[in-house]
């Protein structure tokens, strides 16, 4: 982690993405000093009200000490590739000017997950680092880089609960979202030999010694 504060951007299709994906990441990064931004590209209109989505995000935000949130104008599941998502998150990418971007891993069942992959390796070109996070319908995630988050689950799993009008939409039989966040954090804990861990494949690495 660096040492002198810098910008993290993470970048989500819809509220409650980047809280699954590296919630306990960023957590760590603001306990460290660094300045947290999100950009959720849609308000989740598919999957629940969108001004209840919006209002849950904005608690979220706060227990993870995000500093704001932007907000994209895009439709949920009708996320494409280009058609202004990538002069989009290259707006937010120069306002931020982040040293780590987190976006959805490429490999993913919903479509747009997967846009927003490809629509952010474009606008984040110029970016040193590059991390892709896993979520509960990512396939074929084979992660290089983890993230001890011990003593940040609770901040992650709490984050989670925020979005209470989704914690139990994972078409899992009384398997909530929450669930699914413990069991991902230990099973990628296990895989580097720590309690809990988030996991990530790197599309770039810049290591300065």
């Amino acid at each position: 982690m660096p040492q002198a504060p810098v910008n993290i951007l993470a970048i989500g299709s819809h509220p409650d993405d980047i809280e699954f994906g590296c919630g306990g990441t960023l957590y760590k990064f603001a306990q460290k000093g660094h300045r947290v931004f999100a950009y959720i590209l849609t308000r989740g209109g598919f999957g629940g009200n969108p001004n209840v989505r919006s209002r849950e995000q904005t608690r979220s935000q706060k227990l993870l000490g995000i500093t704001s949130v932007f907000w994209g104008a895009f439709t949920d599941t009708r996320l494409h590739f280009f058609k202004n998502v990538v002069p989009s998150i290259e707006k937010v990418v120069q306002e931020t000017k982040p040293a780590f971007v987190f976006v959805h891993h490429g490999k993913d069942t919903h479509q747009d997950h997967r846009n927003a992959n490809t629509s952010a390796v474009s606008a984040t070109r110029n970016i040193p680092n590059i991390l892709f996070y896993e979520g509960p319908t990512s396939y074929n995630f084979e992660p290089n880089v983890f993230v001890d988050i011990k003593d940040q689950l609770p901040h992650k799993i709490a984050s989670l609960a925020c979005h209470d009008s989704q914690v139990m939409k994972t078409n899992i039989n009384q398997q909530s979202i929450l669930d699914i966040a413990k069991a991902t954090a230990t099973f990628r804990g296990t895989q580097c030999r720590v309690r809990f861990a988030e996991a990530f494949c790197s599309l770039r690495m810049f290591i300065n010694i």
